[in-house]
């Protein structure tokens, strides 16, 4: 079912996990997708997907360099005129442990990359979604923006920034039908989870199975969720089906009993 045919795409940090989940999900359902990523190794895998350059436009970034981020766009714009949608999806987990204990430069590195970043993206491509009269962006927070995560505070405090942007953006756009809306991922079969266990584990010296099983018996539904599972969230953010869906905070957790 082609729900996002010929929709224009843009998605950060898009080369793997998550964002990956939501570009595959995006191109199945007849999207354009221009995608950017920091990671080399991951981008060299991607570029041998068989849609790349028919509709899949693949570009490294630093999206926490305002620069970068720039190129970026000069590239896109080269391409298309306009965009139907930007999913923010930039994030990085920071450091684990007590707020007493952190260090200045990681707490400012965490707050850098996942607020800045979703700020240069946003700037930069809202001019190219005014042009549609009907587009979608959607930044990707957490369940952590809504319940706070212990021994995570600037993760957390990232991802609450988040959702605030998105309520004001939602504000300030929707004369011209702009749809803004926060997609709050929970405990997420993966890469990252992998290393957030790991992270926990050190830290209060507790084995990584036990935490793994403490982070899925968080949720009612006792399991884990799944990348695609976020990208089909996306994609009904894009399509039509939700022209009048916005300013809302949408978890995808399989209902979050706790997050301690």
């Amino acid at each position: 079912m082609k729900t996002l045919q010929n929709k224009k795409i843009i998605i950060s940090a898009g080369a793997s996990g998550i964002g990956l989940a939501i570009a595959k999900v995006c191109l199945s359902r007849g999207a354009y997708v221009y995608l950017c990523d920091i990671d080399d190794k991951s981008i060299k895998k991607l570029n041998k997907h068989p849609l790349k350059n028919k509709r899949l436009f693949i570009y490294q970034c630093d999206a926490s360099n305002e620069g970068q981020v720039s190129l970026f766009f000069d590239k896109i714009k080269k391409k298309t005129k306009r965009i139907d949608a930007l999913i923010n999806n930039v994030g990085v987990a920071g450091p684990t442990g007590s707020l007493e204990k952190l260090k200045s430069k990681d707490w400012e590195n965490t707050l850098h990359v996942d607020v800045n970043s979703h700020f240069y993206f946003t700037k930069k491509a809202i001019p190219l979604i005014k042009k549609t009269k009907n587009g979608s962006i959607i930044n990707i927070s957490s369940t952590a923006g809504i319940l706070g995560f212990p021994l995570r505070s600037p993760y957390a405090a990232s991802k609450w920034a988040i959702i605030g942007v998105t309520k004001t953006l939602a504000m300030e756009l929707g004369k011209f039908n702009i749809r803004v809306n926060a997609v709050c991922p929970g405990t997420i079969k993966g890469d990252r989870m992998k290393r957030v266990i790991r992270d926990k584990a050190k830290f209060t010296k507790v084995p990584s199975k036990s935490i793994e099983k403490d982070f899925i018996s968080m949720s009612s539904m006792k399991q884990w969720i799944l990348e695609e599972d976020i990208g089909k969230m996306c994609s009904f953010l894009i399509s039509d089906d939700s022209s009048k869906v916005s300013g809302q905070v949408i978890s995808v957790d399989g209902h979050t009993e706790r997050n301690d």
